[in-house]
């Protein structure tokens, strides 16, 4: 299944802005949250290959930088577990708001005790994977063990991880101690799959076994033979989505849904044109001066998931009309306008089907000053759509 990769960013529950990617196939399954290994970042090779792998299978995947590393904002000093967690919950947030709320979490190493730890802070999730997780998060002070004496006696000290220098301080090592995997494992209640490579040299086997003994059912466990705890062997990681991607799909549903080829709208110019489509609960063909789509409402509304809810595609044509606009003023001014960009959001806690405030950003790169900017969001509130939004729209309706 074709798709891309895109780079976004969002807030964490301290402000910093986090980096991350996400790959998304042309139609999703559904959406998964993948937690990278401690210390790494979002671009290492296995969550990389996880998340392409998954994505041609269908499933849509967020990888993003914990603070404080990668690309991300804030001081890895700072960090532990606890605000790992903070940072998968935002990420969760982040998709819900943007895009659709994570239905799969998966885990590799710490991420895998830190997403067993976030999932019941992420209501929608219906299932939890870990990859070469520890059993316990203070399993992860092996690592630091010949600085362990510095930390406690001086409250801090640099540690090379990985090649890498990091600053490692005592908060850290108590907030680890402070964390109980296996109580929160038997109390996950939600699908669980195990996978671990019996050669793992960083996190040993044994791990998956308490891990493993502590779920409940269902759960799954599934060896990866001869691979290492990084999953540096691209064929590893692939393997690995494989199995996600199987075993996912008992939960979050069947992939082969299908269009009936009798959905198409008839061709509308001057306006729009939307049409019930044969098989389908809720999904309609619209057709817009001639231009077909399928607008859909989510699987938890009890539709397909097969294209954008009408809500979310009102908010695209606001974003786009703004863009249009300025793009067109900016170039009757011959301004160097290089590119623009709106997003719209909904404000927090809005009905999310009658939003009654909408969140506009204007984001524009170029040669401009700051007053050049300030019209630019100007005329972006001039554009046909904003104003029909703002100012009222009379509708006249009638049976046919």
């Amino acid at each position: 299944m074709t798709g891309d990769t895109t780079r976004t960013e969002f807030n964490s529950a301290t402000g910093e802005k986090l980096a991350a990617a996400l790959d998304v196939p042309s139609r999703p399954r559904a959406y998964a949250l993948f937690a990278h290994c401690f210390s790494c970042t979002k671009d290492i090779k296995a969550a990389r290959e996880i998340a392409r792998a998954l994505r041609a299978e269908g499933f849509a995947v967020m990888r993003f930088d914990f603070t404080g590393l990668g690309a991300s904002e804030g001081e890895f000093a700072n960090t532990n577990f606890s605000s790992n967690v903070d940072d998968l919950v935002a990420a969760a947030d982040f998709l819900r708001d943007t895009y659709e709320a994570p239905s799969i979490l998966i885990g590799h190493s710490l991420g895998g005790a830190a997403v067993i730890a976030a999932s019941s802070r992420i209501p929608e999730v219906k299932g939890v994977a870990v990859i070469n997780a520890p059993a316990e998060a203070d399993h992860v002070a092996m690592q630091i063990a010949d600085s362990r004496a510095e930390i406690e006696a001086n409250g801090q000290a640099t540690v090379n991880l990985a090649g890498r220098p990091f600053t490692i301080r005592k908060q850290f090592l108590d907030d680890l101690a402070n964390q109980d995997v296996l109580t929160q494992v038997a109390a996950l209640k939600k699908p669980l799959l195990v996978m671990h490579a019996p050669l793992d040299q960083t996190v040993g086997i044994d791990n998956a076994t308490r891990i493993f003994v502590a779920a409940k059912h269902p759960k799954s466990f599934v060896s990866l033979d001869n691979a290492d705890h990084l999953l540096s062997d691209p064929a590893d990681a692939r393997y690995a989505a494989s199995v996600l991607a199987a075993w996912a799909g008992r939960y979050i549903g069947a992939s082969d849904h299908q269009i009936s080829p009798d959905a198409k709208a008839p061709a509308f110019t001057g306006g729009a044109l939307a049409k019930t489509m044969p098989g389908e609960p809720l999904a309609v063909a619209l057709s817009i001066d001639g231009h077909p789509m399928v607008i859909d409402a989510g699987v938890e509304e009890g539709g397909h998931n097969l294209g954008p809810n009408p809500t979310h595609t009102l908010e695209g044509a606001l974003a786009a009309c703004g863009v249009m606009t300025i793009a067109m003023y900016a170039r009757r001014k011959k301004w160097d306008l290089q590119s623009a960009e709106i997003r719209i959001r909904r404000a927090p806690s809005e009905d999310a089907h009658a939003p009654r405030t909408l969140d506009k950003e204007l984001i524009a790169t170029g040669d401009l000053d700051e007053t050049q900017r300030a019209r630019l969001l100007e005329i972006a509130d001039k554009c046909p759509v904003h104003r029909m939004l703002t100012e009222g729209v009379r509708v006249n309706s009638r049976i046919g």
